[in-house]
């Protein structure tokens, strides 16, 4: 099991980290809503809890909980600026599709 990120992301999220002051990585995760089921989720990872599953890449903590793992299991994220628009994007290979917002997602059968 692996969750892999880009040079870029992995850059904008120690920033972050700095700016927030504290936090030893990102934490991921997903939950149910929107038209298509699930949405990611993103925020500081204060620390590790029991469950967890901690990836190291880029000298980048990633954070996720069990629940989420199969889920996102084998994911690839990247920060990508697109116009105006900055966002973190998710390459996950168990995503059949997105809704046409791109918010949320469905999972392959």
């Amino acid at each position: 099991m692996a969750i892999t990120l880009t040079e870029k992301a992995a850059k904008k999220i120690q920033s972050q980290l700095a700016k927030n002051g504290s936090g030893i990585g990102l934490r991921l995760g997903i939950k149910k809503v929107g038209c298509n089921g699930f949405a990611y989720t993103f925020d500081y990872a204060a620390e590790a809890l029991a469950g967890d599953q901690v990836f190291e890449s880029h000298n980048t903590t990633l954070v996720v909980d069990a629940a989420s793992l199969p889920f996102i299991d084998g994911s690839h994220l990247d920060f990508v600026k697109e116009g105006f628009n900055e966002s973190f994007k998710f390459d996950n290979p168990n995503a059949q599709g997105e809704c046409g917002c791109g918010e949320s997602f469905n999972l392959k059968k």
